[in-house]
């Protein structure tokens, strides 16, 4: 989508360079190349060997493999990226977000190379990249800094001890990196040393350095960003800022721009700040400037950090200039001055951004693996999809979970809001989990839609969401679909009138049963026009039709009639599991044959009214990153055994019951979705109080299986 805003004069009519190679992947890496293409520049994609088949790769004019799917065999290999530089002829790289974008060490290499670096110089990459630093020279020029206590080489001792004079709430930050990763919000004296070695252990993961500092925990936070742009010739300009409050664990997840917060005054002043720093380190390029305000005194503002790179989030920004910021970033790094002052730039309308991540809310957010069957991006006035899926490809766990933003532009922020419902609400991606739903809710609740944000209101009252069971109406429309696929594919050698599913013979029809999810659906007479009951209710009218997809790797339709209510549907079938999507929620129902029915009832009737099963098994792919128990040891219920990180996010395997601990993993092994990772063998007594039945099942735990009824059939095996 090209942005509504009107741009000043931003762009010269030479191409910047001739060909450049983007160091980067999934949605970002398409984003980049879409520019590139549109000023003729030849590009390069690079790709690891789990992103073979993804869009960037064929989205480019040559790409080139940096090695296996391990970010630092590959994304992270600086040698390997200058490599495929040199050997594709790229005069210039383009870093993206994340990986080496903000690693001074790919900067250096490029220039020892002859190769331009997108991005600001050294010295600049070296002074934000450590955070302690940075606010030691943005201080020298006049920028507010948030009270704590930053200083090189801080032990834990030296943290705790001056944690009594920050006062607490306080929140422990690592030096290095971003993203939030590592950062720990601590209320007592007691929860200290515990954050600080957790904090310690994912900055040393993350980003090689594990130097904390300490800072005051801000009441009602607000995370408001300026975007600045400043060339080699000492031109430096702000295009406003943006709002990205509404964040989880740290991770952004809604940006928007303009903040609601702001009046004019306050944003002319934030912006001037974030352009002394700039100032302060000699920056060229696009970069942000990171602020905390309190929304209880809106007018100040405090320095936190400075990214030295595109930011996710840069399309807000880019729909109410009307400014490409790649190619502002190319131009610059190719020597070109700003074509535009301060006063040229105008901001015009609204614009939102949502994050599409492949992750379960209703499993605590756990990264969420799988094949993109079909998919639906919306379109439509003000809305614009960066995406970096496509159908029929794997979604790769190996990195970042975002799969794909949405924005929207409106005249206003009303405007915007309604169009980024309904975009979102038209978004399907089926084959996979993903937070789109819950988006929509986010972007409903009465407090998002008046501006009354921080950055802790996720964390308070979105956090939490327990599964949902299937819909009357999704277990009807799967059940039908069934129904419709036997009547339509007969087994071979067998007449139609005794193959397809209708209940017909001699006497009273018979209806049709199927076991949905461990539901019995039953259905009597054709999908055209059936009665469908659902468990033990009473039979309502249903019919299913099938409208199939316009174009390869678009989902089909499903329109279902069921108790006089028309509903449309997404749907795709893989194998034995059908996904459907409406209103953005996609979910997967799976038939399950006679095997699987009995083999639940057996692991049931082996496992008792056991409320927690002693094993304990990794509930998504990704490495172990500790095991803080020791083999044969005895744990308490909810002792956290082991700690899987997966899709940059940590997550802790706790000890479903209370007994001796096998542990089957050690830091560094790579594991799979639900793979054996520790046992917890009870003591007799604690057996004996494991088989009174409980409702209280700790995270991790494994929970009996629901016993079906005896007669429903997956489709394969329709009884008539």
């Amino acid at each position: 989508m090209t942005s509504n805003a009107t741009a000043p004069h931003a762009s010269a009519s030479s191409v910047p360079f001739r060909t450049v190679l983007v160091a980067n992947r999934g949605e970002i890496a398409c984003r980049v190349i879409r520019t590139l293409t549109r000023l003729g520049i030849r590009s390069v994609a690079v790709y690891s060997d789990a992103d073979r088949d993804a869009p960037h790769v064929a989205l480019a004019d040559v790409a080139v493999r940096l090695g296996p799917a391990p970010a630092r065999d590959s994304y992270l290999s600086i040698e390997a990226i200058v490599e495929a530089a040199r050997s594709t002829g790229a005069e210039a790289v383009h870093p993206g977000y994340g990986f080496l974008s903000e690693n001074p060490a790919l900067a250096e290499a490029c220039a020892q190379a002859g190769i331009v670096f997108v991005g600001p110089g050294v010295h600049a990459l070296e002074v934000m990249g450590d955070k302690i630093t940075a606010k030691h020279a943005v201080a020298e020029y006049d920028v507010p800094i948030i009270p704590g206590i930053a200083e090189p080489g801080l032990t834990d001792d030296d943290l705790i001890a001056a944690a009594d004079d920050i006062g607490f709430p306080v929140l422990v930050k690592p030096s290095a990196g971003g993203g939030g990763k590592g950062m720990q919000a601590v209320r007592s004296a007691a929860e200290l040393p515990e954050a600080l070695r957790t904090a310690r252990r994912v900055a040393a993961a993350a980003f090689g350095d594990d130097t904390l500092f300490l800072e005051r925990l801000v009441a009602s936070p607000r995370h408001i960003e300026v975007q600045v742009l400043a060339d080699r010739h000492g031109g430096i300009v702000h295009l406003g800022e943006r709002e990205c409050s509404l964040q989880r664990r740290h991770q952004k997840v809604i940006e928007e721009a303009p903040s609601p917060l702001l009046d004019a005054a306050t944003r002319e002043r934030i912006g001037a700040a974030a352009c002394r720093v700039a100032a302060s380190v000699g920056y060229t390029g696009a970069g942000t400037v990171e602020f905390l305000v309190s929304a209880e005194a809106p007018d100040e503002f405090f320095f936190m950090e400075m990214n030295t790179r595109l930011q996710v989030e840069h399309p807000v920004t880019e729909l109410v200039t009307g400014l490409d910021l790649v190619e502002q970033q190319l131009r610059i790094a190719a020597g070109d001055p700003l074509a535009f002052g301060q006063d040229d730039v105008r901001l015009r309308g609204h614009a939102v951004e949502a994050r599409v991540y492949a992750e379960d809310p209703e499993r605590g957010f756990l990264p969420a693996a799988g094949r993109v069957l079909a998919l639906r991006e919306p379109v439509g006035e003000g809305v614009r999809v960066d995406s970096g899926i496509a159908a029929g490809i794997p979604i790769v766990t190996d990195y970042d979970p975002m799969l794909a933003k949405v924005i929207a532009w409106g005249e206003d922020r009303a405007e915007a809001l309604a169009r980024l419902r309904g975009a979102l609400a038209g978004t399907s991606i089926l084959g996979s989990v993903s937070n789109v739903a819950w988006l929509v809710d986010l972007i409903s609740d009465d407090d998002v839609v008046a501006g009354r944000m921080d950055t802790t209101l996720i964390d308070r009252r979105f956090s939490e969401r327990t599964p949902t069971p299937a819909t009357e109406d999704e277990l009807a429309a799967a059940a039908l679909l069934a129904h419709l696929d036997r009547a339509q594919q007969p087994p071979a050698q067998v007449g139609p009138v005794w193959a397809a599913p209708t209940g017909w013979r001699l006497g009273r029809a018979r209806p049709v049963r199927y076991d949905v999810d461990g539901v019995t659906v039953t259905v009597a007479g054709p999908a055209e026009g059936a009665m469908v009951a659902i468990g033990d209710g009473a039979a309502s009218p249903a019919s299913l039709r099938l409208r199939e997809p316009a174009s390869v790797g678009e989902p089909t339709v499903a329109l279902l009639d069921y108790d006089g209510r028309m509903l449309r549907f997404d749907l795709a079938r893989d194998g034995a599991t059908v996904w459907l999507a409406r209103d953005g929620r996609a979910r997967a129902l799976r038939f399950r044959d006679r095997a699987e029915r009995l083999a639940d009832r057996l692991a049931a009737l082996d496992r008792g009214d056991a409320a927690a099963h002693p094993e304990l098994r990794s509930p998504m792919p990704g490495t172990v990153v500790a095991v803080p128990v020791e083999p044969g040891a005895r744990v308490e219920t909810g002792d956290t055994l082991v700690v899987v990180e997966a899709m940059k996010m940590e997550h802790r395997l706790v000890a479903p019951v209370a007994g001796t601990v096998t542990v089957h993993v050690a830091p560094g092994d790579l594991v799979r979705l639900d793979q054996l990772v520790a046992r917890v063998d009870a003591d007799a007594a604690d057996a004996a109080d494991a088989s009174t039945p409980s409702t209280d099942v700790p995270p991790g735990a494994d929970v009996p299986a629901p016993q079906a009824d005896a007669a429903p059939a997956p489709p394969a095996a329709a009884q008539r």
